[in-house]
């Protein structure tokens, strides 16, 4: 079964910049490639968001709250998917996953201190 791991989540000052990495396993190459890749997250005491999906052929959506500040991207040789987030905000607080397809990952915390 696809398995797929975050990380690269952390506490960090308002203003500062994190990059997370989901990988995944049990998966060949020619199905990760040809999937969209997507991020969300899910804040204190709000509903699970997307946050950015970057499709097969490297086309990038990003949520409105992170256009300009977040970017995401793919290394399909290495299973990975990346969001590189900068200028974080404290609204930017919660736990972010990685799902490809119908899989999620566990979910890495990222908290961003005022």
């Amino acid at each position: 079964q696809v398995q797929l791991v975050e990380s690269g989540g952390g506490l960090v000052q308002a203003g500062g910049s994190l990059r997370l990495s989901c990988v995944a396993s049990r998966v060949t190459f020619a199905l990760f490639r040809s999937v969209t890749l997507t991020w969300y997250r899910q804040s204190p005491g709000k509903e699970r968001e997307l946050v950015a999906s970057i499709t097969d052929s490297g086309s990038e959506y990003y949520a409105d709250f992170v256009k300009g500040r977040f970017t995401i991207s793919r290394d399909n040789k290495r299973y990975t998917v990346y969001l590189q987030m900068n200028n974080l905000d404290p609204e930017d607080t919660g736990t972010y996953s990685c799902k490809m397809s119908n899989i999620w990952g566990q979910g890495t915390q990222v908290t961003v201190s005022s």
